[in-house]
């Protein structure tokens, strides 16, 4: 299930809404109840490794073991 995140258009108060269909949208603002929210656009972080986990250190070097290479 994914989650959208959303901004009132009356107040400015941004807030996120877990889509339990794909017809599940957001009808109102939590904060001051105005009705149809506005879908923002997010960014998302994908990792993709050959033979390796996602998101591991590709070199080896990184103190955590994860690195953003």
């Amino acid at each position: 299930m994914p989650i959208y995140e959303y901004q009132c258009a009356k107040c400015g108060h941004t807030f996120d809404h877990l889509a339990r269909t794909l017809t599940d949208t957001a009808k109102e603002c939590p904060e001051c109840g105005a009705a149809d929210p506005v879908k923002q656009l997010s960014t998302f972080s994908a990792s993709v490794s050959e033979g390796r986990d996602a998101g591991a250190c590709s070199t080896g070097t990184c103190p955590t073991g994860t690195c953003s290479l």
